[in-house]
């Protein structure tokens, strides 16, 4: 089992930044890949940032490449997603998720939802205009 809490998220205005936090607990931090995902109201949930087991491979969403910056910190079993040049549309819950242990390769990152077991419970970002 692994535990995730984020944190960090609020109010901002467009074109602030926000950093927001997720601390697992339970595996080994360093097998695990982990992923940003953020649902807005009446939307699905969908990818964000993607970072893998060991943090040399990134993906980001179109929407916010160029913006956000995915990070981990093996060391404090932390993932970080930093939102630069925040949009309304950015507005959301975002959550934290990470995969099965030692899935897939150690450079691989994952953009899919179901590949993923183990959820936050969300941090709301507004963003707005």
């Amino acid at each position: 089992q692994v535990q995730l809490v984020e944190s960090g998220g609020g109010l901002v205005q467009a074109g602030g930044s926000l950093r927001l936090s997720c601390v697992a607990s339970g595996r080994t931090f360093s097998s695990i890949a982990m992923g940003w995902f953020r649902q807005a109201p009446g939307k699905e949930r969908d990818i964000v940032a993607a970072v893998s087991r060991i943090g040399g491979s990134t993906y980001y969403s179109d929407s916010v490449k160029g913006r956000f910056t995915i990070s981990r910190d093996n060391a404090q079993n932390t993932v970080y997603l930093q939102m630069n040049s925040l949009k309304p549309e950015a507005t959301a819950v975002y959550y934290c998720a990470a995969t099965p242990p030692t899935l897939g390769a150690a450079w691989a990152t994952f953009q899919r939802a179901y590949e993923y077991d183990y959820w936050g419970q969300g941090t709301q970002v507004t963003v707005s205009s």
